[in-house]
């Protein structure tokens, strides 16, 4: 690994290796190596999601250990929905003003927030090593990577309980509001809930932070009544609140 240069051979995949040279530049292919030779990748095997903003491949360590890649596109992403996550942050008083410094602060921002739900003991992806707008983390998944719950549904009296009491530790505990969850955010993982695509998550003392937090409230009450758990937004908050003595 160590003598390997910066090139697209990390890459298993022909069809992965295409869409990484379609979409990503020379910087981007320097950043995997960075991290490569820190040993935190050894090959990427394939492509599992492309995303607006970032696409997701499985990886491997040196050690055959399976981790999911992040890598944000720069020319692609959406500028504007970035700062407003950013902007009120205390841990980046000072926003970045270019798009690609930007991206590197929110690559580094999902680091973070993933560090802290982890310490929290919410259930997300561990978080490894970012380096610019790449970021590794724990694999979610068998040989391949799994589901969202738009996709493939938890059982919705668990999932009632199970949502509370992650959503609880998420405010309580790690003190970050997650600011975009839905089905399409949290993955069935051997029947249980993992919370993924953390990087516009806010802190509590954020000044949009009650704002975002109560869309995650409305989001998972409609998800939850369309499964067949009649709930509103004030009944799920109210099960939220009741964990606040078991966390």
């Amino acid at each position: 690994m160590q003598d390997k240069e910066p090139t697209m051979e990390y890459f298993r995949d022909e069809n992965a290796r295409k869409i990484f040279g379609e979409v990503f530049d020379e910087r981007t292919v320097k950043a995997v190596h960075v991290l490569a030779q820190k040993g935190y990748i050894d090959a990427l095997e394939f492509l599992v999601n492309a995303g607006k903003e970032a696409h997701v491949f499985k990886a491997v360590d040196p050690a055959g250990n399976a981790r999911a890649v992040k890598i944000y596109k720069i020319q692609t992403t959406k500028f504007k929905h970035m700062r407003a996550y950013i902007e009120g942050d205390l841990r980046f008083k000072e926003l970045k003003k270019s798009r690609r410094q930007l991206i590197y602060q929110w690559t580094r921002k999902e680091f973070k927030n993933l560090e802290k739900f982890t310490e929290a003991g919410v259930r997300v992806p561990m978080p490894l090593a970012f380096h610019e707008n790449v970021l590794v983390m724990e694999f979610i998944g068998g040989k391949k990577a799994a589901l969202p719950l738009k996709e493939k549904p938890l059982n919705a009296k668990f999932l009632r309980k199970r949502i509370a009491e992650e959503m609880a530790k998420m405010v309580l505990q790690a003190e970050l509001v997650h600011a975009d969850l839905s089905e399409y955010n949290i993955l069935n993982f051997n029947s249980e809930p993992v919370i993924i695509d953390c990087a516009q998550s806010v802190l509590t003392s954020h000044p949009r932070a009650e704002q975002f937090f109560k869309r995650d409230v409305q989001n998972m009450a409609n998800y939850l009544s369309k499964r067949g758990q009649k709930i509103s937004a004030e009944e799920l908050l109210a099960e939220i609140k009741s964990f606040k003595g078991k966390i």
